[in-house]
């Protein structure tokens, strides 16, 4: 079948053919996929600009001023020994779970393009930066979808968890391989009109990337709606089911896993109505640490020309959602749903789901505010620490 498929001709008649079905679907169903690209539009404008252009803007600055540079001198203690990774990739970790998709995958690849990672490394980085963030979880995926702050609280937990894991497995992926970029960064004082010119290409190139991430959501939203309507999704997930029932997965679940696999909103939001809970967490944090074959697009758009192999990237998502599944099964087993999780960040995400454009974007405003001061500080304090040491004059 591979060798089928190798064959110029075989792979543009299959696509000349799927071009032709999309085109008949449209045709078939206008009202409704006019209706899922406002559904995507909607998602865009009160979700995803909101909170996720903050972050792109800060992620750009952390590395093109030179915070990461500075803040990785003191982490490469940290980072080196656990993930075998330059100190400087610690932005591109700390950014990846606090934004979200695909903030961390951006500024992993700003890295490599600065110099302050190999090439090895960037693969190894993308592994396991590219995260959901908590606002996400907590407030769409544990207060929206199953109606628990300590589920969202649990989910988030088994999520960074199995994130981690994957960096530590990855750590020996070209472990030989410690040559760095051929470029390296040397910052120095930041003149006003640097950070100018630094700061305006910042929010340009993040505008931009915030327009790429909103075209393939919502192009996916319509694709998942015309694929339900033309009965495609549940026919694969009917033929799945036959092959997938010994491991106790239903017809519904399959669906409910194959939605998720291709668009990851509207995979977690299938997950409303009955069912056994611990099935549905399961396939929640599967979903959330695959992440989707949107949001692997929208990473792919931004690593294409690059010349970074995306294999590390898939390998990783995969095992992240398998690892996420099985640490969230054991996160209920000896937790508990009915235990007090954390009483204090209950009230903070009980409505996230359902706050408007002004409040996403306050909100996503001063968490960046404060994570730019946080990293800010840090900088200065191993820059500080690094020109307080003794320097060795030669004779």
């Amino acid at each position: 079948m591979s060798k089928l498929l190798a064959r110029p001709g075989v792979r543009n008649m299959l696509l000349s053919l799927a071009l032709l079905c999309a085109a008949a679907s449209l045709m078939c169903w206008p009202q409704e996929s006019i209706a899922a690209a406002k559904d995507g539009i909607t998602l865009c404008s009160n979700v995803i600009i909101p909170s996720l252009f903050p972050f792109f803007v800060l992620s750009a600055l952390v590395v093109n001023l030179g915070l990461a540079d500075y803040l990785g001198r003191g982490l490469e203690h940290v980072m080196g020994p656990l993930f075998r990774l330059p100190g400087a990739c610690a932005s591109a970790v700390a950014l990846g779970f606090i934004g979200g998709y695909p903030v961390g995958a951006r500024t992993a690849l700003s890295l490599y393009e600065k110099g302050l990672c190999s090439r090895s490394e960037a693969e190894r980085l993308l592994a396991f930066c590219n995260n959901s963030g908590p606002a996400f979880i907590l407030g769409v995926v544990g207060a929206g979808v199953f109606a628990s702050n300590r589920i969202g609280i649990l989910l988030y937990l088994a999520h960074a968890a199995a994130s981690l894991c994957i960096g530590l497995l990855f750590r020996f992926y070209h472990s030989g391989d410690r040559k760095r970029g051929t470029r390296r960064a040397h910052p120095s004082h930041i003149a006003a009109e640097h950070l100018t010119v630094v700061f305006t290409t910042a929010v340009k190139d993040s505008f931009l990337s915030i327009l790429n991430i909103c075209a393939f959501v919502i192009f996916f939203s319509v694709a998942i709606r015309m694929l339900f309507l033309s009965g495609i999704l549940p026919g694969m997930a009917t033929v799945l089911s036959l092959l997938l029932s010994p491991i106790g997965l239903s017809r519904e679940s399959v669906e409910h896993l194959l939605t998720g696999a291709i668009e990851l909103s509207s995979g977690v939001w299938s997950l409303t109505g009955p069912g056994a809970l611990a099935g549905k967490l399961s396939m929640a944090a599967f979903m959330l640490g695959w992440a989707g074959v949107s949001i692997h697009c929208q990473v792919l758009s931004f690593l294409g020309g690059s010349g970074l192999s995306t294999r590390t990237y898939f390998v990783g998502k995969l095992l992240h959602g398998v690892l996420s599944a099985v640490f969230i099964t054991g996160l209920v087993h000896f937790v508990g749903l009915g235990q007090p999780v954390s009483a204090c960040l209950a009230e903070q995400v009980e409505n996230i789901a359902e706050l408007d454009f002004s409040t996403v974007l306050t909100l996503s405003l001063a968490v960046a505010f404060l994570v730019w001061l946080l990293f800010f500080a840090m900088a200065v304090a191993a820059a500080g620490k690094l020109d307080s040491k003794p320097r060795r004059h030669v004779l």
